[in-house]
């Protein structure tokens, strides 16, 4: 990605599924994601859907589509943990006006936190003092 061009767009949610299965496979083919999708899902998604949505995500840099031997092969043009403070830098500034604080607590009190989780964070927080 150059420097002049701005950074692609927050993925939508079904562009963000696409991309978890990029992110952990690496680089796939059409076929490749359309399996993936389609292992994990109730309601199979079309091949053609799952093109047209490559296709889109190319135009919006999302993706990067390069020849391979097996086809064009696919692969995120930002990865995963870039795309992820990303997002949550959003959410933060949209949601809660720029506070760390209230993104925390406001994570922290939605669902039960396991021991190995408090105990990362309390990791990170020593790391972040020191």
């Amino acid at each position: 990605m150059s420097q002049s061009q701005p950074p692609p767009p927050r993925p939508t949610d079904s562009e963000l599924t696409i991309m978890r299965v990029l992110w952990e496979r690496g680089p796939s083919t059409v076929r490749e994601v359309f399996e993936a999708l389609n292992s994990k899902r109730d309601q199979p998604l079309a091949y053609t859907t799952v093109l047209r949505f490559l296709q889109i995500m190319t135009e919006k840099r999302l993706v990067v589509r390069a020849e391979g031997e097996r086809g064009h092969i696919y692969q995120p043009s930002v990865p995963a943990d870039q795309t992820r403070r990303g997002m949550v830098r959003d959410l933060m500034e949209r949601l809660f006006d720029g506070s760390a604080h209230e993104l925390v607590i406001n994570a922290l009190g939605t669902h039960k936190v396991s021991p190995d989780e408090i105990r990362a964070i309390r990791k990170l927080l020593d790391d972040l003092e020191s």
